[in-house]
């Protein structure tokens, strides 16, 4: 990665306090992790409400995804009712931090220290995010962060490692699995960001994602991309190994195994520097929305989300409503992976409905365009959700109910 690259795993380092590997995608690291840590044949414990990229990597590294049980507030794994013989049945345990509510990793970090399994974190949206007073990240064996979300770098990772004496068989992993940079690659990355502005000034958007299916740039039609389980079957058959699994895990980033050119690198810097006044920003953005009708704040304190997932009675006519305004409503997983890849390819949750009802009523609203968001759906009249109890609990109140986000 040369200087540039050591660059910034230093200053991620500084930041995380623990050894840092730039990598050229959050999936990419996840992966390298997964290869380093997880025989190929394991079980590992996951959400079910996540990135189906995320499934399609676990699978690729040769395992068995396993999915947990989840808190109906927040998304986040309920590590209560996962069920004893599932805890004795799983190799490893992958947390999500969806949205950047953080996953309880100090309970986890303990009951895989007694199991004598591997934490691993996937920390993508929850750079800033903190639990049981240390930074997301700061837990696992190893954990991988995305700078496509809070920095909207569209480009790069960390993969961040608790055993500093791991950095060279790791740094030779992540750079047997490099692309060669290419002039074409970097060009257009350094063009996108005029591009968007661009297409946004005109008010094209619809226009350009048309055109973008057209020529197979946007693979996505449905929330879900299209599973094709006859190839994904093929495909189980071959794992460990990348290649067999392209076509799925290089969805929305065809760019995620391609050694960075500088050009990446310097606007990735740039973005970095801006990193805590994008966190401060998306803090008081998350306050504001937390505060609204649609609301759901969950246990401990607010975090700096990346998107705030307010629950909504009708997400789909809210998600139209937003795009009304020209608003766009991403990073929807929905329905939960168990549904979607089925019995064949992943272990369902022993209690899949709070998951579904959160996939279901969850709406990611960026925090940075708050005050927009709660407008448009105050006037489109969208109701809340009434969130379901909690396991072992009497009827819940509403989703204002809870401490933090």
């Amino acid at each position: 990665m040369g200087a540039m690259g050591e660059a910034l795993e230093a200053r991620m380092r500084d930041r995380l306090g623990r050894e840092c590997l730039y990598v050229p995608s959050c999936r990419l690291g996840l992966y390298v992790a997964l290869r380093h840590w997880c025989r190929p044949g394991g079980r590992v414990l996951m959400s079910p409400v996540n990135d189906d990229v995320i499934f399609f990597v676990v699978l690729a590294a040769g395992l068995r995804p396993v999915q947990a049980p989840l808190d109906p507030r927040d998304g986040s794994i309920d590590e209560s009712a996962v069920p004893e013989a599932t805890w004795r049945s799983v190799d490893a345990v992958v947390t999500t931090n969806l949205y950047g509510n953080p996953d309880p990793a100090p309970g986890l970090r303990a009951r895989c220290d007694s199991l004598g399994i591997p934490l691993l974190e996937d920390a993508a949206h929850a750079i800033g995010s903190r639990v049981g007073g240390r930074p997301v990240g700061s837990y696992g064996d190893a954990s991988v962060f995305s700078l496509s979300k809070h920095t909207a770098a569209k480009t790069g990772g960390f993969l961040a490692i608790a055993d500093p004496r791991l950095r060279s068989e790791l740094r030779d992993a992540r750079d047997a699995l490099l692309t060669p940079s290419r002039l074409s690659a970097e060009l257009a990355y350094v063009l996108r960001p005029y591009a968007e502005a661009g297409v946004r000034g005109l008010r094209l958007v619809r226009a350009a994602r048309a055109v973008m299916r057209l020529l197979g740039m946007e693979e996505r039609e449905d929330i879900r991309m299209p599973l094709r389980p006859g190839e994904l079957k093929q495909a189980v058959a071959e794992a460990p190994a990348l290649p067999p699994f392209h076509s799925w895990v290089r969805v929305d980033m065809h760019d995620y195994r391609i050694a960075p050119g500088r050009a990446r690198l310097r606007r990735t810097a740039r973005l970095l520097d801006r990193l805590d006044d994008r966190l401060a920003a998306h803090l008081e953005g998350t306050r504001r929305l937390l505060a609204s009708p649609w609301g759901a704040p969950g246990p401990g304190p607010v975090q700096p989300l990346f998107r705030v997932p307010i629950l909504v009675a009708d997400r789909d006519a809210a998600v139209a409503a937003l795009a009304r305004h020209r608003i766009t409503t991403g990073y929807l997983y929905d329905p939960p992976l168990d549904d979607y890849a089925t019995g064949l390819f992943t272990d369902p949750s022993p209690a899949p409905e709070p998951a579904r009802w959160f996939a279901r009523h969850a709406l990611p609203a960026d925090p940075l365009r708050a005050d927009r968001i709660v407008a448009v759906l105050d006037a489109a009249g969208v109701r809340p959700a009434q969130a379901p109890p909690l396991p072992g609990a009497g009827p819940a109140g509403g989703p204002e109910d809870g401490a933090g986000g």
